[in-house]
């Protein structure tokens, strides 16, 4: 594919990091610093240049463009971008990052004519809201196609080990001393453990309540610790769930920026030192949730560290860099994803799948889970179709929501749904296979 990335900054990064593998990339930024830092280590095409300019596009003019993607740190940039490319080229498919929530947006893709637009503090902050609808879970993933989720749970300290058998979920994923596979129906599971069960929520729900011994089930008490951007986010997505909130913020005029945002609903805390004893002074340790809401992931984890010692169970942390995932798990630490990694994942998501075959990435992207819906109007109706044995995965095959392994021929019916849950080292076969149904 021909692609042109408006936007050099850590998302615009990652995706060209990506995308460069395979497809002609050119990432467009007015900043020639960046776009060397880019060139030094990836084989792509910078452009120095002004993206809300349509004459920075002319040079392509003789090419199809397969996909735009806009993600620079400005809206307004991002959209009038998408506007100038279409101006001067023939585009395929247009995404685009906004920080900024707009309740309407299906308006701004229709008069845009844009395929895709990607919300990052929208979906940083639902999906630390999520957690309260499952208080046992450390994350849910939702899926298009069906109303079956992916949840996962870490087991207690205090659990026996023992297998588990259902007719309603499956283990999908076990992360265990900091490794990653997909077991047998008779793996037995053991303290610690971090396990992905896929099926009927509620059924899960009442699994993850046996195995995790230590959360509470009704979270009340929240704590946002950070009050930038995010973290205002965060708290009026709390606040639209009835829960009650405490923000904490160092800088004052963060305080007062927030405040006017949260219009006053929000307990807002204005300390001057990092100190430990905040907990004791304000009374934060009688929340039921710790959300630790910075720009920085070491920081998050020191004060997810510190909401532990002071007796708070579910302690939550914006992960913002790859590289920390596997520590904050390892200290019990539920990880939600940033808004910048959120981006990159929604858009690689999105590109990687299609109309009838939808990707998604699970256990800090260690794991992928392929769908594939056969539609009432599909060429696969009636189709017989192998099973594929391929070490660290599973297939599954969903139909009138009955979820049966796929471990022999089946002839697909109208509605089937494919799972196939893999690690990433065999994702590529999978892939394949699924693709070429």
């Amino acid at each position: 594919m021909n692609i042109i990335i408006a936007g050099a900054g850590k998302v615009g990064f990652n995706l060209a990091k990506t995308l460069s593998m395979g497809h002609n990339v050119t990432v467009i930024d007015k900043n020639s610093q960046a776009l060397d830092r880019i060139q030094e280590s990836l084989d792509i095409l910078p452009l120095r240049g002004d993206v809300e300019d349509a004459n920075t596009y002319k040079s392509f003019a003789d090419q199809e463009i397969d996909l735009f993607i806009a993600v620079t740190n400005i809206d307004n940039v991002n959209l009038v971008s998408a506007m100038m490319v279409d101006a001067v080229l023939h585009v395929n498919r247009k995404f685009i990052r906004l920080q900024k929530y707009f309740f309407q947006e299906q308006i701004i893709q229709k008069r845009l004519d844009i395929d895709k637009v990607i919300f990052p503090l929208k979906l940083a902050s639902t999906g630390v809201v999520s957690l309260l609808k499952y208080p046992k879970a450390n994350n849910v993933k939702f899926f298009k196609y069906t109303s079956y989720k992916l949840i996962s749970v870490m087991v207690s300290s205090k659990t026996v080990p023992h297998v588990i058998h259902s007719d309603f979920f499956k283990i999908v994923g076990i992360e265990r001393k900091k490794s990653f596979f997909i077991p047998d129906e008779n793996i037995e599971i053991l303290p610690n453990d971090l396990v992905y069960f896929f099926g009927d929520e509620n059924e899960i729900q009442q699994e993850c309540q046996k195995l995790d011994l230590d959360n509470r089930l009704d979270m009340q008490k929240c704590v946002v610790f950070g009050g930038g951007e995010l973290g205002v986010a965060i708290s009026q997505e709390l606040l639209k769930v009835g829960r009650e909130v405490k923000l904490v913020e160092k800088d004052l005029k963060l305080c007062e920026i927030a405040d006017e945002e949260l219009k006053g609903k929000v307990s807002i805390i204005n300390y001057k030192y990092g100190s430990h004893d905040i907990f004791e002074d304000e009374g934060l340790e009688n929340a039921d949730i710790f959300v630790a809401a910075t720009n920085n992931d070491e920081y998050n984890i020191i004060k997810c560290l510190e909401a532990k010692e002071s007796g708070i169970k579910k302690v939550v942390a914006i992960n913002n860099e790859m590289e920390y995932y596997n520590l904050m798990h390892s200290l019990g630490i539920v990880v939600v994803r940033g808004p910048k990694m959120s981006a990159y994942n929604t858009i690689m998501e999105e590109i990687s799948s299609t109309g009838v075959v939808i990707q998604k990435s699970y256990c800090g992207a260690k794991a992928v889970v392929f769908m594939c819906k056969v539609f009432p109007s599909s060429k696969l109706i009636g189709k017989v179709i192998k099973p594929l044995h391929v070490k660290e995965s599973s297939l599954f095959y969903i139909r009138e929501n009955v979820m049966y392994a796929l471990d022999e021929k089946i002839a697909l019916q109208e509605n089937d749904l494919i799972a196939a849950f893999c690690a990433v080292k065999t994702s590529a076969k999978v892939k394949e296979w699924i693709y070429e149904l």
